[in-house]
């Protein structure tokens, strides 16, 4: 269910508000992880390459809210498979790759916080 959250964020489809990856899989994940609607606000900066050190936003918000729920292994399996999957965990390296999508970007690392919710 989250993951088609945050892709309907992401898209801005199905009446759901237009958000940037990071955003994205932060509001899907809000009420599971006792986020607030300021964290949401907070990750507006973190789309489009603009995540701290030009990480994914997708991948960074999903490192965010694992290390707040002390998720480290998971973490660390997370960037492997964006590793392996999209060659990097920066944004502009995956996008200049075309390996996996933006929206992919967003859905797999929701599926990566369903493991650990």
């Amino acid at each position: 269910m989250s993951i088609n959250k945050a892709r309907n964020h992401y898209l801005g489809k199905e009446g759901y508000e237009r958000m940037n990856c990071a955003q994205s899989v932060i509001s899907a994940f809000k009420d599971k992880f006792n986020l607030s609607a300021e964290t949401v606000e907070l990750f507006k900066a973190c789309g489009g390459g603009r995540a701290p050190e030009g990480l994914c936003g997708a991948f960074y918000a999903a490192k965010y809210i694992m290390g707040k729920n002390n998720a480290e292994k998971i973490s660390a399996d997370l960037e492997n498979y964006f590793l392996d999957q999209a060659g990097s965990v920066k944004c502009h390296e995956i996008r200049r790759c075309r390996k996996m999508s933006c929206v992919d970007c967003v859905e797999k690392s929701c599926e990566y916080l369903e493991k650990i919710g």
